[in-house]
């Protein structure tokens, strides 16, 4: 009777013993660890983060219930020597085992990174760096490089206009060489053979389309009037006239806010002062986007060498051959604005 007893005994003691193993198992396995009950939400595992390393940010962010069952299985599925930064997608109630899958193959969320109505280079890099596991700084350090911009073809000076303001797909580890080399290819498509021999036709490279274009772009909103907008300044290059180009004289004041140039900001000796030198200034002073490149491209043929902001304010433009009918519209211009009192 006594070893029956024990038989059985030892029977149950085994069944307690396996149930709790599966149970147990289950529990590492298969149950809700990660923000549970709450929101989606992405984890950020910067280079050269080690397991404890990332232990420390799951407990920062709050992402994780159970840290101990997180850790055993990691060991069991050898990703404690393996972490792999980027930016990763938590999913609401998601298990050990999922994540560690996830994170052991580094299948990262990619960052859609959109850009456009940029001004200044550091804009740009402010913009992307938020974004990006390198940062501002770094980026813009990159751009500032000589030696690093010529392998584009372009200096510090015009290296803005190697990006096409659009919607990209980056992972958040991506290192600043190889989010240029990406924006490069994209740039290199965008200047198709069609595109490249239009511009050849106006005698100017890409980089000074770019230019031109964010002329146009700091003109003018309207898009179906940007193309009348650059004939007028091709026509100006083309007889050999400054281009007097208000938005280029802003710029090199860095006075974004000036709403209306005057006599003494044409004084200033800067490259990018149009009224003071001929031609086109060293570098775009913006961000122009595809609707603007395009528009200087696909100019409108015309005889136009004058323009002046509409006198109702609308955002267009009143064009004209000739300085005098140039004058009229200017002062029509300046009228409206004494009586709205912008000074």
């Amino acid at each position: 009777m006594k070893r029956k007893d024990l038989f059985f005994g030892g029977i149950l003691v085994i069944a307690i013993v396996l149930i709790t193993v599966i149970f147990y198992g289950y529990q590492i396995f298969q149950t809700p660890n990660f923000r549970a009950g709450k929101t989606d939400k992405y984890l950020f595992i910067p280079q050269s983060t080690d397991f404890q390393g990332l232990i420390k940010i799951l407990k920062r962010d709050t992402l994780i219930e159970d840290i101990t069952s997180f850790a055993f299985l990691s060991k069991m599925m050898r990703y404690q020597d393996h972490v792999k930064p980027g930016r990763y997608l938590i999913k609401k109630n998601m298990n050990n085992l999922a994540t560690i899958r996830m994170l052991r193959a580094g299948l990262q969320a990619p960052v859609r990174l959109t850009f456009n109505n940029i001004r200044l280079l550091d804009d740009f890099a402010e913009r992307v760096g938020n974004e990006m596991a390198f940062g501002k700084d770094t980026l813009l350090k990159l751009l500032k490089n000589p030696q690093f911009t010529q392998k584009y073809g372009l200096d510090t000076t015009n290296i803005l206009s190697l990006f096409i303001p659009n919607t990209y797909e980056f992972y958040w580890s991506t290192t600043p060489q190889a989010f240029v080399d990406k924006m490069h290819k994209s740039y290199q498509k965008f200047w198709s053979q069609d595109r490249l021999a239009k511009a050849k036709a106006l005698n100017l490279t890409p980089a000074q389309v770019s230019v031109l274009a964010s002329i146009v772009q700091a003109e003018t909103l309207k898009n179906d009037e940007k193309p009348r907008v650059a004939g007028a300044y091709l026509n100006r290059l083309r007889k050999n006239m400054k281009l007097d180009a208000d938005p280029t004289v802003i710029f090199a004041w860095r006075d974004f806010g000036m709403k209306r140039v005057l006599e003494r900001h044409l004084k200033i000796d800067s490259p990018f002062n149009t009224y003071k030198y001929l031609g086109l200034p060293p570098g775009p002073i913006n961000m122009p986007d595809t609707k603007s490149l395009d528009a200087v491209l696909n100019y409108e043929k015309h005889d136009y060498i004058f323009f002046c902001a509409k006198e109702d304010f609308s955002g267009y433009h009143n064009f004209a051959i000739t300085y005098a009918e140039h004058l009229k519209n200017a002062r029509l211009y300046q009228k409206a604005l004494d009586m709205r009192g912008v000074k």
